[in-house]
């Protein structure tokens, strides 16, 4: 049987009470589900008492030791029991503590923007781990499997350096509760030196995308035990996250495991920046550990695996902070098997999953990753170098995007984010910035309320929000549709609609796509698509 709030609050103070419960009994009791990996008992918290949450499960062996810096290896069958009412520690990362708008006005979401390498919870730092792939799942209280719901798979951004679960902006527990049509699910993978290594002695350098991978292939498997409905999983992440979903559609094109993707500030097509062809990164930084082996990739891979994560980690973090130079980076390897150089050719190809897609983007992305104005809050950065990084890291690569996959016949619905809100924008110069579509997305833009309160236009954006990308949970094909939202392949007018939240005092508009994607081509709202 269930819990009461009563008992459900005793058995997280006495862990051993909860355990007792379930070994008795229970996979009748509601909280406790079986999967080929182990038996799982979830928890319902008193202020959300139709959600249950699944806060940590293993999705793959212990990347450590030995397996430090391999792929995932799957689990072997258990009916092993856990409990698991404790979000699971981030990957190792380090968390920068210079001054940043991130850290300084946007923290208490648990937000923390780590310098030009991403942003990630204030408990990241706090509380990481190599052993660290697991997933959490939100689920109605009462879902079966016969339920059959569909199931949100939600990949964190983070520049590829940081990153988690335990993220309060982006723990869906009220939406859950507000619609008990949908599960979510959201990933550890690893990230920074750990998960994009590009050592010498390693075949896979891509190992965070493989992480992102063996999560999907465990949820495919698995969520219908917790009521959701395998054939209707869609991909969704946020700005590297969110590139990860569309590096997911080519890569795994063939296999895509999922009815759509969810790309939300970040497609392939965006830059990665990347420029150590020569893998001198890994190995200046084992030099500075005594794995000093220049004719030797795998003795010098076998020493790092001695040196404790943390100390690696530190020093990168550490040496981004003080600036130093030639600067260090580790992120997505352009390897041609999990990651290309060229992804218009192989979408031209067809090599590229025929799936549905929601791209998506905040009205001014950029202004909240420019250098920080510290000496000038008031007015601001230059806006004419916060437009130029907004078309050239995130406009135009998702216009190109949009067409790349049009000409596959691929539906596209586009959606932007508009809206600011006294409790999300300390500056008014910030305008729609990246990531500030995140808590209307979960519906946690209250705990931003420090800032100042929220308003009613807020509440009916992030409903109006939720139920869209609801509607193409439900159905990526058509789902949309019957919000009026239609795919921009398949509106009326040279560019299609696209469906602008917040913005203009109005909680949904749809406005010409020209409008938006047009000066990627130097083309005005009158002329016609490239």
């Amino acid at each position: 049987m269930g819990f009461t709030s009563r008992a459900l609050a005793l058995a997280l103070l006495v862990p051993g009470l909860l355990a007792a419960q379930c070994s008795n009994s229970s996979l009748a009791d509601g909280l406790t589900v079986q999967t080929r990996t182990g038996v799982y008992t979830g928890v319902i918290e008193e202020e959300n008492p139709n959600t249950r949450i699944f806060k940590s499960i293993a999705f793959a062996q212990p990347p450590v030791a030995s397996r430090r810096w391999l792929p995932p290896a799957k689990l072997a069958n258990s009916t092993t029991h856990h409990t698991t009412y404790h979000y699971p520690p981030s990957c190792p990362q380090y968390v920068s503590s210079a001054t940043s708008l991130w850290n300084q006005y946007l923290g208490e979401g648990d937000m923390i923007y780590n310098g030009n390498q991403g942003y990630s919870s204030g408990l990241v730092g706090e509380a990481t781990s190599e052993d660290c792939l697991y997933l959490a799942v939100w689920t109605p209280a009462n879902a079966t499997a016969a339920s059959k719901l569909p199931v949100l798979f939600f990949m964190t951004g983070g520049a590829f350096t940081t990153g988690g679960i335990d993220i309060n902006w982006q723990k869906p527990t009220s939406w859950v509760e507000r619609t008990q049509e949908h599960i979510v699910v959201t990933i550890n993978y690893r990230v920074n030196i750990f998960g994009w290594p590009n050592a010498r002695g390693l075949q896979d350098q891509n190992l965070g995308i493989m992480d992102q991978r063996a999560a999907l292939e465990w949820v495919s498997e698995n969520i219908g035990q917790f009521g959701g409905d395998p054939a209707r999983i869609v991909q969704w992440g946020q700005s590297a996250g969110s590139q990860s979903a569309d590096f997911h559609s080519y890569a795994y094109h063939d296999k895509p495991l999922v009815s759509g993707y969810f790309m939300q500030s970040g497609t392939a097509l965006k830059s990665l920046g990347f420029s150590d062809y020569d893998q001198t990164n890994f190995t200046f930084v084992a030099q500075q550990f005594g794995c000093d082996f220049p004719c030797d990739a795998q003795a010098e891979l076998e020493c790092m695996r001695q040196v404790p994560f943390a100390e690696i980690s530190n020093f990168v973090g550490q040496y981004a902070d003080n600036g130093t130079e030639p600067a260090l980076s580790f992120s997505v390897v352009p390897d041609e098997r999990l990651i290309f150089s060229d992804y218009p050719t192989r979408a031209a190809a067809g090599q590229i999953a025929h799936r549905p897609v929601i791209i998506s983007n905040c009205a001014n992305e950029y202004a909240a990753l420019i250098t920080y104005p510290v000496n000038n809050l008031t007015a601001g950065p230059d806006p004419a170098a916060v437009l130029e990084g907004d078309m050239t890291d995130w406009m135009c690569p998702t216009a190109n995007t949009t067409m790349l996959r049009l000409h596959q016949n691929i539906p596209v619905y586009r959606y932007q984010n508009g809206g600011q809100y006294p409790n999300l924008n300390p500056f008014r110069w910030l305008g729609a910035y990246h990531a500030s579509d995140l808590p209307m997305n979960f519906g946690t833009y209250p705990i931003q309320e420090y800032l100042g309160n929220s308003t009613a236009l807020e509440a009916h954006v992030s409903l109006a929000m939720q139920d869209h990308i609801l509607a193409f949970l439900q159905d990526p094909w058509t789902g949309p549709q019957s919000l009026g939202w239609e795919p921009v392949n398949g509106s009326t007018g040279s560019g299609g609609q696209v469906v602008r939240f917040g913005a203009d005092g109005k909680a949904v508009q749809q406005v010409d796509r020209m409008e938006i994607d047009g000066p990627c081509w130097g083309i005005g709202k009158y002329d016609q698509f490239p």
